[in-house]
């Protein structure tokens, strides 16, 4: 029987591990703190803040908030990739840049380790279903020996080729997902702006072809006054840092997300990290001195 770990055990990571108990391997569980070790712990599972203790594990998988947290776990002083490591094969789930891959596949490489660049998508609802979708990039004899685990947790797994091409894939979907938002956060207040009702625009636009998938999930919470529901934009912002890298390296121009980027670099500047995407809207009702909702909020302060 395999030995698996895990670390990180946050709003999507928690569930994944969760899931991988249907693999029938033995699982051992880490993260920074004890907070969710209880759904483990009842379960049988071995759940520490000592990331050595990954170290005894076949293969572990990651689920953390960015590159410079995935390289302190792997290659820091209390390292699952250290001096001794049994460790064979590390499966990032993280949204991390798409640079980041590469500097962390070769270190590990140079350890004698595989390394699967793998991240999902969806949300934490199909995270605790085990429908996400796996995006993975590396060698294809890895990919074969890990898809198994990745049945346990998505519906739909793709493997998109060499080390990077998972991160790409994961990158240009919520490029165009932060597109469709700024768009929301630049139009819909300008509709309010000239006396339509907020709410009967969020019935036209998601009946109509104005209609995405931000703005089924957005417009509703938008409408209640509701930010939360989504990652925090502080935190999301890594994916636009690695579009600009990308465009600056391959000379490409992408005009329509630099736009996008703006709006989305105004909302951070207001103070509105902490807020889901949805939250760009603020910055075009603080402009236009108008509110977004189904009832009355005081306007976001310009």
């Amino acid at each position: 029987m395999r030995h698996i770990g895990f670390v990180g055990l946050g709003r999507m990571g928690k569930h994944m591990a969760l899931n991988l108990l249907k693999s029938g391997a033995e699982l051992t569980v880490a993260a920074a703190g004890p907070g969710s070790f209880a759904a483990f712990e009842q379960r049988g599972v071995r759940a520490t803040t000592n990331l050595v203790e990954l170290a005894r594990c076949e293969i572990v998988f990651l689920s953390l908030p960015d590159g410079e947290v995935v390289k302190t776990v792997l290659f820091g002083e209390a390292a699952i990739a250290g001096p001794g490591s049994r460790v064979r094969v590390v499966v990032d789930t993280s949204t991390i840049a798409h640079k980041a891959v590469f500097e962390i596949g070769n270190e590990l490489e140079s350890r004698g380790i595989e390394f699967l660049d793998a991240p999902v998508s969806g949300m934490e609802a199909r995270a605790a279903d085990g429908t996400l979708t796996v995006m993975c990039g590396g060698k294809p004899a890895t990919f074969a020996a890990i898809e198994p685990y990745f049945q346990c947790l998505a519906t739909k797994i793709l493997y998109m080729g060499g080390p990077g091409n998972g991160q790409l894939a994961k990158l240009v979907n919520q490029l165009l997902f932060n597109i469709n938002v700024a768009a929301l956060a630049e139009i819909l207040p300008m509709a309010v702006k000239m006396g339509l009702d907020p709410a009967k625009v969020a019935e036209i636009v998601n009946s109509g072809t104005g209609r995405s998938y931000a703005s089924e999930f957005f417009l509703p919470r938008i409408l209640e006054n509701g930010f939360s529901a989504g990652y925090p934009m502080a935190k999301a912002y890594k994916d636009l840092v690695s579009a600009a890298e990308i465009g600056s390296t391959h000379c490409i121009p992408m005009p329509v997300l630099n736009a996008a980027a703006t709006t989305y670099q105004m909302a951070l500047l207001r103070g509105d990290g902490d807020l889901d995407k949805g939250g760009m809207i603020r910055v075009f009702e603080a402009l236009l001195g108008v509110s977004y909702r189904s009832v009355p909020v005081p306007s976001p302060v310009a």
